[in-house]
């Protein structure tokens, strides 16, 4: 078994993504979509939950028995495009990011191979993983998450059918419901407004820099 290069650390924030194995879409409509995103708040629990395949996620209120227990990671901000998810993870228990990620991946797999009648794995290896090692690069980042569908500007037939959805919303709108440990980013702002101001413009450096790599994904580094 191959070990990771970056270390999990409590109390530490990681940058975590993965796309689709082939770079295939895994939400191909809304339920879809909203498996995978109650699948975040569900498998996020220090407590052996079982299998929740066969529970109903759909339309179901946040008032689980992850919400009544200690929790693996808080989300700082996310993105689930059709074919890639992005999220900032905060680790919380030992082990909490590994565990978490297992959990979701897998049984996101059983529930999309099930319901599509395929078979083998559904995702591109291992999720990738990058230790957030200064607030700067974290300022940035939550940037890049909340408009990660602005930057990679999707147009394939599914991402049509199911919009991206980010935690964007959360961290621009009043009184949105608060999926997300928003207050480490929006406690440097002097209020909403301000934050959405200086992503935007976090977003059009990140967009000119996007043409000038040839890997993408290492333009974050360089906001350490």
């Amino acid at each position: 078994m191959s070990i990771r290069k970056t270390p999990f650390i409590i109390g530490e924030f990681y940058h975590i993504y993965n796309r689709g194995v082939e770079k295939r879409e895994f939400f191909l409509d809304l339920n879809d979509q909203k498996r995978f995103f109650q699948s975040m708040h569900e498998f996020n629990t220090l407590e052996p939950i079982g299998s929740i395949y066969e529970k109903q996620f759909i339309d179901k209120k946040f008032g689980s028995k992850a919400s009544k227990s200690e929790k693996l990671v808080n989300f700082v901000a996310y993105c689930l495009n059709s074919n890639h998810y992005h999220f900032i993870l905060e680790q919380t228990a030992d082990k909490g990011i590994e565990k978490f990620m297992q959990r979701l991946g897998t049984g996101y797999a059983k529930y999309f191979n099930k319901k599509y009648k395929r078979s083998g794995v559904l995702f591109q290896g291992k999720f990738k993983a990058v230790h957030v090692s200064s607030n700067n690069y974290l300022l940035h980042l939550s940037a890049y998450v909340n408009l990660n569908n602005l930057v990679h500007q999707l147009e394939s037939k599914a991402s049509k059918l199911v919009k991206s959805k980010t935690s964007w919303e959360e961290y621009i709108e009043d009184n949105s419901v608060g999926f997300c440990k928003r207050s480490i980013i929006l406690e440097q702002f002097k209020n909403k407004r301000e934050y959405k101001k200086f992503a935007e413009e976090s977003l059009r450096g990140i967009l000119e820099k996007r043409y000038e790599l040839d890997d993408f994904e290492d333009f974050l580094l360089e906001l350490e």
